[in-house]
């Protein structure tokens, strides 16, 4: 069976990030029938975000804290109406995520972008329920506005200038980051349009980190969340919840202590961990070619499909794979655009693959869908939705249309 052996954390090559939280109900795989689905598809499994979700919802429950969706890391509104059961709403990037969350999430739409244009923001005040400024500049800039407006909350990003994230591009705290206000700005500032503080400091981290970071932001901005009219503080996201490692208790804590010492609403926004190993790419070789060493060419795409491999970068889990040379037949698995480099890496197998095996590549519905692409004319990935039932349901297939519309 393909679902035989899953990758161990400690095998990947130490250059390369591997996530070790990587793990699914194999029983539930077992049961996934691949040779059902048209390839390439992201296979979304309904039981396991449910399991998210209720995971969620517990925390809200417990410490009265708000949990929103961050769109960003998954926004396949089809399955809104069951994330609407167990959270507030969602955040948005910007005016189309808004947009979506309005359109398809009957809980609150808030919305944070590095900045706004000044049509994107009047379109704004229509439809969001709290919107969050990057800068002073865009605070004097939008100040009379939001002055006007009635029934939206307005906030403003910090910069705690503390994070624990060791690859640079993903830090928002680092060094001449576009993102937050630091401390020293806000002196003699007038901040009275503003309900609210949001800082994000994590990526994939768990709870004893929130604390660290948390306790930086107390340090720089304390005296600002005690001002009279700041009524919320949101943590923003990258808290790695659903993960099997998570310190929930500690979250819980947290969340209950800050309340208690300012008085305030809490706000969380997580993506990662409302999908997190909640699906994953199903794909098919194409093709197999020897040059040193044998290569499998799938109809899918590294660069167009799930692009965090490179740019993160992290090699990852196949099931029923290992590393090269521990299974008896060691393969180079290649998409098929005509990039040199849309390469997923080297992995062994029990057995030989053939044209139209089928591969799945796990934990592979956060940042793919919403950052796919259809480079090189590739087609985009299907939609399926792995109900609890075990039926598998078609939410949407794409083709030579949608590769057409967005160019001219």
């Amino acid at each position: 069976m393909i679902f035989a052996c899953l990758f161990n954390g400690n095998m990947a090559p130490k250059r390369i990030h591997q996530p070790p939280w990587v793990s699914y109900d194999l029983e539930r795989l077992q049961d996934l029938d691949l040779e059902g689905i048209r390839t390439p598809a992201y296979v979304i499994d309904e039981a396991v975000l449910e399991k998210n979700l209720k995971i969620l919802r517990d925390i809200r429950d417990a410490t009265g804290c708000k949990i929103l969706l961050a769109q960003k890391a998954f926004a396949c509104y089809a399955t809104y109406p069951l994330i609407g059961r167990y959270l507030d709403g969602v955040c948005a990037g910007g005016l189309h995520e808004a947009m979506l969350g309005k359109e398809y999430c009957d809980g609150e739409v808030h919305v944070f972008s590095p900045a706004y244009s000044e049509a994107d923001f009047m379109h704004l005040l229509k439809i969001s329920d709290c919107i969050v400024l990057n800068s002073l500049s865009q605070l004097d800039r939008f100040g009379e506005r939001m002055k006007e407006s009635r029934g939206v909350a307005f906030g403003l990003r910090v910069n705690p200038e503390y994070s624990e994230i060791t690859i640079e591009k993903y830090n928002p705290t680092a060094r001449f980051s576009r993102l937050g206000v630091r401390a020293g700005e806000l002196e003699r500032r007038d901040l009275s349009c503003i309900s609210g503080l949001h800082f994000h400091a994590l990526c994939e981290e768990n709870s004893d980190t929130l604390e660290r970071v948390l306790k930086a932001f107390e340090t720089r901005f304390a005296k600002y969340i005690r001002l009279p009219h700041i009524s919320w503080v949101n943590f923003g996201g990258g808290h790695h919840i659903t993960r099997l490692d998570y310190d929930i208790a500690r979250l819980c804590r947290l969340i209950d202590d800050f309340k208690k010492r300012y008085g305030i609403q809490v706000i969380l926004e997580p993506g990662e961990a409302v999908a997190l190993n909640a699906g994953g790419l199903v794909t098919s070789v194409l093709d197999i070619k020897h040059n040193e060493m044998d290569i499998a060419i799938l109809d899918t795409s590294v660069t167009a499909h799930m692009p965090d491999v490179l740019e993160m970068p992290y090699r990852p889990v196949v099931a029923g794979a290992d590393r090269a040379g521990k299974k008896p037949f060691t393969y180079r698995l290649a998409g098929a655009t005509c990039l040199a480099g849309d390469v997923v890496g080297d992995y062994s197998f029990d057995t030989k693959l053939q044209v139209g095996s089928k591969l799945f590549f796990l934990d592979m519905v956060i940042y793919t869908m919403v950052k796919s692409t259809t480079f090189n004319g590739i087609k985009l990935p299907s939609m399926i939705l792995y109900a609890k039932d075990g039926s598998l349901k078609l939410i949407k297939e794409f083709g030579y249309d949608d590769f057409k519309g967005r160019l001219s």
